[in-house]
Order: structure tokens, then sequence, then C-alpha cells
């Protein structure tokens, strides 16, 4: 029995799962959103936070504790100077799971890992387009072809 066994391994070894939810964390802060499965979301949210009360502490020890982390200059610049001043007022929950359904392929659960407080510019990605149906598309492809021949017999 797994009685207080409190990570989440997500199949990988220690060093693998690490290296994952720092680069993780890091196109977070990069994008303000990113799109993965539910279970590394919720794996991730926990290293995002603690990265965010460190950038909050702005001390070179917090900026190097960070940098030990996410391994990553620009990232930790970033969540010093622009993410943790904006969430200066608050305290926790600076990042919401945001759950979208199953992915096609493999029926995983996938969700958005976003920061509270990002201001979108694009809403929702358009994930279920209408598809047409196959009268639709056949009477487009023909309209297409008359079209062609149209032209070609203009240019002769």
């Amino acid at each position: 029995m797994r009685h207080q066994k409190k990570t989440v391994k997500l199949g990988r070894t220690a060093s693998h799962r690490k290296a994952l939810l720092a680069n993780q964390v890091c196109s977070l802060i990069e994008h303000q959103r990113i799109r993965t499965t539910l279970a590394k979301a919720k794996a991730a949210r926990p290293l995002a936070e603690r990265m965010v009360t460190l950038g909050k502490r702005g001390s070179l020890h917090a900026r190097r504790t960070a940098f030990a982390v996410l391994r990553q200059k620009n990232a930790v610049k970033k969540l010093f100077d622009e993410i943790a001043p904006r969430t200066a007022d608050r305290n926790g929950g600076y990042t919401r799971i945001v759950k979208l359904g199953q992915r096609k392929s493999d029926s995983a659960r996938i969700a958005y890992l976003e920061w509270v407080d990002a201001a979108f510019t694009v809403d929702e990605e358009p994930e279920n387009k209408a598809r047409k149906s196959k009268k639709e598309r056949e009477q487009a492809s023909s309209g297409e072809r008359k079209s062609k021949k149209a032209t070609a017999s203009a240019g002769k």
C-alpha cells in the first residue's frame, strides 16, 4: 500500500520528472498558459506556486534557489520582474487548472495550467471545429473543379 507516498511519479525516473516539471513551469512563465495532461498540470502546479513565492521574496538567495530548480535564466528573470510583482497582494493560489476534456488519440485528460491574474488576448483555442458533412465537402470540391475549368478555358 502507498500510504504517505505523496510524490506523483508520472511514470518517470526522479531526474526525468524533475526536468519535466521544471520545463513545464518555465513554459508557463514564458507563455502564461500551457496545455498539458491533467496529471502533469496537477504535479507542476505546486512547483509553480513555490517559484512565485520565491519571486515575491525577491532576495538574491531566493533568485538563486529558483535558478537551481528552473535552470533557465530568462525564466527566472521574467518570474522575478513581471510575474511576482503582479501577485504581490495575493496570498497563494497563483495558478488555475482548466479542464478541457479528453485527447482524441489516447483519451488522456487535457487541461490548461494558467496564471490566475494573467490577461489573455486570445480566448479559448478552437478545439472542436465543426466538421463538414460528406455532401458539403463534395460540393466544395466540385465548385473548385468548375472554377479551374473556367479559368483554363478563359486562358486559351
